[in-house]
């Protein structure tokens, strides 16, 4: 069976670049309208609707910061209805516990949790409206490992985990699925190994597979909890993750 999302609107947060930017690429590949969310990024958001354009698909670039309620909305109000809802906006801090102060936390917080619950309120309604569809919120295997240096985000990925559960027992009966992906390290911007500690080095490249993921393969994960294929799925966190977190 192919994976096919042809008729299907997608929204894609954080999508200009990275994880994001791979996730809107396959969705568009499979047929999807996809709506590419950005912030301050609107050069990378325009050159990823030409490619998907150039490519026979369809995009869309939208400006809206995602931990703001105000233009959360004004976002849903635009976008209408989705089929397809990928939460994958996201910061990353690496700073010793005692040293994280109430703005870090705050920060981390707000664009890893807070703006997914901000996204989900403001566009489930539309998604119901449609007769259901799929949501797939960006987790972390640290959201199920924790480490130390970087308790805000490995707090905020462990909420989006649970959330993504609460969502599912909620909405399963109005036909949306409710599913989270949770990464190991993957070869980003956001987590860049020449710019990370050289313990977070030997801990990250210390999995099994021994590399970083490329962020494609994460992608396909996405693809696949958005499909059909995944139609048995809710309240589930799949781990494209090289073995770092084995649960």
């Amino acid at each position: 069976m192919g994976v096919s999302l042809q008729g299907r609107t997608a929204l894609v947060t954080g999508a200009a670049t990275g994880i994001g930017r791979a996730c809107a690429l396959r969705l568009a590949e499979a047929g999807a309208v996809v709506w590419i969310n950005h912030l301050g990024q609107a050069e990378a958001a325009a050159a990823l609707v030409q490619a998907i354009a150039a490519a026979g698909g369809h995009a869309q670039a939208i400006e809206a910061d995602v931990a703001d309620a105000a233009a959360v909305q004004r976002m849903a109000d635009r976008v209408g209805g989705v089929d397809v809802l990928v939460n994958n906006a996201g910061v990353i801090l690496e700073k010793p516990f005692l040293e994280t102060t109430e703005a870090d936390w705050d920060r981390v917080l707000g664009v890893d949790l807070r703006a997914v619950f901000l996204v989900c309120r403001a566009l489930l309604p539309g998604m119901l409206a449609r007769g259901g569809g799929s949501v797939v919120n960006i987790a972390s295997d640290l959201g199920l490992l924790g480490r130390e240096g970087y308790a805000p985000y490995c707090a905020a990925k462990a909420g989006v985990i649970a959330l993504t559960k609460s969502l599912a027992r909620e909405f399963a009966p109005q036909r949306v699925r409710a599913n989270a992906v949770a990464p190991g390290p993957v070869a980003t911007a956001m987590v860049s190994l020449e710019h990370m500690s050289a313990e977070w080095v030997e801990k990250e490249l210390a999995i099994p597979q021994h590399r970083l993921a490329d962020p494609a393969e994460i992608a396909d994960t996405v693809l696949f909890l958005a499909s059909d294929l995944s139609r048995f799925y809710t309240g589930q966190v799949l781990g494209p993750n090289g073995g770092s977190a084995m649960p």
